[in-house]
């Protein structure tokens, strides 16, 4: 019996990339089509919204509206940071990437569903690039910064049905935002 090779960094990449991409172009596609709502989006009652939130993340929502950085007219982009720590497969990688973009993209609904950089970044082929840290203390960090620049920022908490414990935060969704705003936050990271 031969011994399966182990997948590669390059391999996980891009099966995040590709289930983020997926799930961008769906997501923009239904909001074409007005399948969440016309605009202005109207907030669903608390009672229905608390029941239509995913167990895969138990952050409390954040309404407060992102910046629209009218000095900043670059292509914008969405960046997953993925913990690396917690020895996650390649398959619980990309739902819990998938979980983090719509998360963020939810938040801009919410928020700001008319916001030009969310139409930026819908328009341009809503860019996602994966990064990876080794901490949730890192996760963190980066999470208030990114806030602190008016930045959507939203960390994934597990729902411990599958591979890792109940509440662990695996990943991190930063933007929609402008390249180089959202480069200040995540700059130095590597490629998953």
């Amino acid at each position: 019996m031969q011994d399966s090779p182990q997948p590669s960094t390059a391999n996980i990449a891009v099966a995040c990339a590709l289930v983020a991409g997926v799930t961008g172009y769906f997501l923009g596609q239904a909001k074409s089509l007005g399948l969440f709502g016309g605009s202005p989006i109207t907030e669903a009652p608390q009672e229905k919204r608390k029941a239509e939130e995913s167990d895969e993340s138990s952050d409390e929502e954040d309404d407060t509206a992102p910046a629209d950085f009218p000095d900043h007219p670059e292509e914008c982009k969405l960046v997953l940071v993925v913990r690396t720590d917690l020895g996650m497969t390649k398959g619980k990688i990309g739902a819990q990437c998938g979980h983090a973009t719509l998360a963020c993209y939810k938040q801009f609904l919410r928020a700001a569903p008319n916001s030009p950089i969310l139409r930026r970044w819908e328009r341009s082929g809503q860019a996602k690039v994966a990064l990876q840290v080794k901490s949730e203390e890192e996760l963190e960090m980066l999470q208030a910064q990114a806030v602190s620049l008016g930045v959507v920022a939203h960390i994934i908490h597990d729902a411990g049905r599958t591979q890792i414990a109940s509440g662990s935060a695996t990943v991190l969704g930063i933007g929609p935002a402008p390249k180089g705003i959202i480069d200040q936050v995540t700059g130095h990271l590597k490629l998953l």
